[in-house]
């Protein structure tokens, strides 16, 4: 007897190379009016995609660039857009504005990027900037600035638009921690995305997927999405362990995730937050959610930090350093800590903190609260989802 299949019914497996296209349910501003930062809270649909996730898994986007940036670089080179180009080894073509929005990146620039493109203009400016003796400069050139800065920079090129485009390279997805837990919310993935605008070497610059996502995102339209497991950033298996979690602005994301999984499973074992941004009035991001767990019980205890609300600035480890006391009690009882968000200042100084305060309430020697630090590192009692 021959098994046939009808592969219609057989859902596809969606993945990194073969995105589901998410429909956008909701995409609202967190931040209140008179705040200087905007930071989306979206929710999108997974239904028939057959798509799961755990608290402390990554949704993978794939984003596209902004359409004025793009029409930008057809003016200034005097592009047609309709014209074909390769764009990978594979041979596959697409037309050059499609190609510039939807799969090369072309907001950075890399060493290997200029010194390819200077074999392709007689500029002397540029010559020089990949000279060896020169490294220096290059770096300091490339920090914030993208493929539209070194064509109207370097000119004039003697070189075709198939030439330069394929000195990019394919634009990577962007990963963001999801924000829900798909048992609270069946079929949806929640996303938190601070929107990233800034100006350098006179000119606006824009995140890709974050600016996207804030200006060109409505409900109904879809997003091309994949799940990233993430293996190192998980709940403990046992509902009665202690959690405590440092997540300042974005890095509340998967906090929201673990509180969610937790309301849900009615576990036992106690939680503490510690969430932190500029201003109370217009930067807590999810107060009402988080107070009303707070209330219910879920949320065991919440601190947060207003760095600009006072003049002596405030932020997540001081609040930490304020509860050493309790705060190590908690983890020498087996309490799992985590954190997420900043990895350049935040978790580095969340980190010293946790040194300080080993040495002070253990009464422990600086290399015996490393040790301390280390070992529960090893128990994967102390996990970073850092960026």
């Amino acid at each position: 007897m021959v098994l046939t299949v009808d592969k219609a019914k057989v859902p596809a497996t969606y993945s990194r190379t073969n995105p589901f296209h998410a429909k956008v349910l909701k995409n609202i501003d967190l931040n209140r009016e008179g705040s200087s930062k905007e930071t989306r809270h979206i929710e999108l649909s997974l239904k028939g995609s057959g798509l799961a996730y755990g608290p402390g898994d990554c949704l993978g986007i794939l984003p596209e660039n902004n359409p004025q940036l793009v029409e930008s670089l057809m003016k200034e080179m005097n592009w047609n857009a309709e014209e074909a180009v390769t764009i990978n080894k594979q041979g596959d073509t697409l037309p050059l504005k499609e190609a510039l929005t939807t799969y090369f990146e072309i907001t950075l620039l890399t060493k290997k990027i200029l010194q390819q493109a200077a074999g392709l203009t007689d500029n002397e400016e540029l010559q020089n900037l990949v000279a060896v003796e020169n490294v220096d400069q290059l770096k300091a050139y490339i920090d914030g600035r993208d493929f539209l800065d070194l064509l109207r920079e370097f000119g004039p090129w003697k070189a075709s638009a198939q030439e330069l485009v394929s000195l990019l390279r394919k634009m990577p997805p962007r990963l963001y921690s999801i924000a829900s837990s798909l048992a609270a919310n069946p079929d949806e993935v929640h996303l938190t995305i601070g929107a990233v605008r800034y100006t350098a070497h006179g000119r606006e610059r824009k995140g890709v997927c974050s600016v996207q996502c804030a200006e060109r995102l409505p409900v109904g339209e879809t997003l091309p999405v994949f799940i990233q497991t993430n293996k190192h950033f998980y709940l403990p298996e046992s509902q009665d362990t202690d959690i405590i979690m440092v997540g300042p602005g974005t890095g509340i994301a998967p906090f929201r995730s673990f509180i969610q999984e937790r309301a849900v499973n009615e576990a036992k074992g106690r939680s503490w937050l510690f969430f932190g941004d500029q201003h109370s009035t217009t930067d807590f991001l999810y107060q009402d959610e988080l107070e009303a767990y707070q209330k219910d019980g879920v949320l065991t205890k919440l601190d947060a930090a207003f760095s600009r609300d006072t003049d002596q600035k405030v932020y997540v480890q001081h609040k930490m350093f304020e509860h050493s006391k309790e705060l190590f009690e908690w983890l020498n009882n087996g309490a799992y800590f985590y954190v997420c968000g900043d990895k350049q200042y935040m978790a580095k100084d969340v980190h010293n903190t946790l040194i300080t305060i080993f040495e002070n309430e253990g009464n422990m020697t600086h290399e015996e609260a490393e040790a301390y630090l280390t070992d529960m590192q090893k128990q994967k009692r102390y996990q970073r989802d850092v960026y």
